[in-house]
């Protein structure tokens, strides 16, 4: 067993945009197991856009990520040493391990993955958190029916991706919003969306609603938001009576320098009266109840081939940082992960 490995730490906290100088690869020393833990080399980092708030010291519904120590995350990989009963060494696994080559977690903070079916990677992403959020905010908080139609932003995302696919595969319209003429194209062609609107074509809230009115001629009686900003505030004049509003992140706001007003937060409050629509935040951590009930589902999904997914995939740990603030401005197609080996 190497005696050092590398990882990843915040090194400072960003104002505005994250960049290269806020992170810091450095090696450290392999720490020693103790009685109920296991070592795991990781296979794949996931970064995720929750991430950019908790390198903020800010109030939040997570604890901001600490300076000096490794970026937190999630990761998948094997099993090379244990002193627990329950993981032997060769296990495959998830857990919360960080950007780091390798890992040190209790038995309780990581779990065995099947990979006969799925590939590993599948389980930071569409069999993983993005999936089981895109499954909570469709079947528990949008609840779509049939006849309805249902919008969803960052369509060709991680958790956007499967939103759309659930819809598509219970029969509902569904309509993408996606930057660009290639992620519009995989939206529809590749996802089977009913129409996928590119928001980079238009110049303002007022010309988006426009697009999207015309690509959901009957309304919007259901919306997944990951976006915010003239996304959200577009689809919201579109909203049917009893429309359900999912929010589920807000990446447009998540870089704005300290004392500025965030562009989703400028909303008319008469507008939930006239259309009495619900619109609910969710963190997905807080229904670890269901995540067996969702993660079955999506995985016999992805395992029947009904559920596609997209996979960005930057090589070596050094690359993480890059590949995270490209993410934050939407140069990945699809889930962004690291492979380390």
């Amino acid at each position: 067993m190497a005696e050092s490995y590398r990882r990843i730490v915040l090194a400072s906290r960003p104002h505005g945009w994250p960049s290269a100088e806020n992170f810091r690869l450095e090696e450290s020393s392999m720490p020693v197991l103790g009685e109920g833990e296991v070592r795991v080399r990781n296979q794949y980092l996931s970064l995720d856009p929750y991430m950019r708030g908790r390198m903020n010291d800010a109030k939040s519904y997570a604890l901001p990520q600490m300076l000096n120590e490794t970026m937190g995350g999630a990761s998948v990989g094997e099993v090379v040493e244990s002193r627990s009963s329950q993981f032997a060494v060769g296990d495959t696994v998830r857990g919360m391990l960080g950007w780091a080559e390798y890992g040190v977690s209790k038995s309780e903070g990581i779990a065995k993955v099947d990979t006969r079916h799925i590939p590993l990677s599948a389980y930071l992403g569409v069999v993983g958190m993005p999936g089981m959020t895109a499954w909570y905010g469709y079947n528990k908080i949008m609840e779509p029916k049939a006849g309805e139609t249902v919008v969803v932003s960052a369509a060709c995302g991680a958790v956007g991706s499967v939103v759309g696919q659930l819809a598509r595969i219970a029969g509902v319209r569904v309509v993408g919003i996606a930057g660009g003429p290639e992620k519009c194209r995989y939206v529809t062609e590749e996802l089977g969306f009913d129409a996928c609107v590119d928001y980079k074509t238009a110049a303002d809230a007022k010309s988006l609603a426009g697009l999207i009115a015309a690509a959901a001629p009957k309304g919007v009686d259901a919306h997944f938001e990951n976006v915010g900003g003239d996304v959200l505030n577009a689809v919201v004049t579109l909203l049917n009576p009893f429309a359900r509003v999912a929010i589920c992140g807000l990446i447009t706001d998540y870089n704005m320098t300290p004392g500025h007003v965030p562009k989703s937060a400028i909303m008319n409050p008469g507008m939930f009266l006239v259309a009495r629509f619900k619109m609910q935040g969710f963190i997905i951590s807080d229904h670890l109840n269901l995540w067996p009930e969702g993660l079955s589902a999506l995985g016999g999904l992805v395992a029947a081939g009904k559920l596609k997914y997209q996979e960005s995939v930057a090589e070596g740990l050094a690359a993480a940082p890059a590949a995270f603030i490209g993410m934050l401005k939407g140069h990945n197609f699809g889930k962004q992960l690291v492979r380390l080996y």
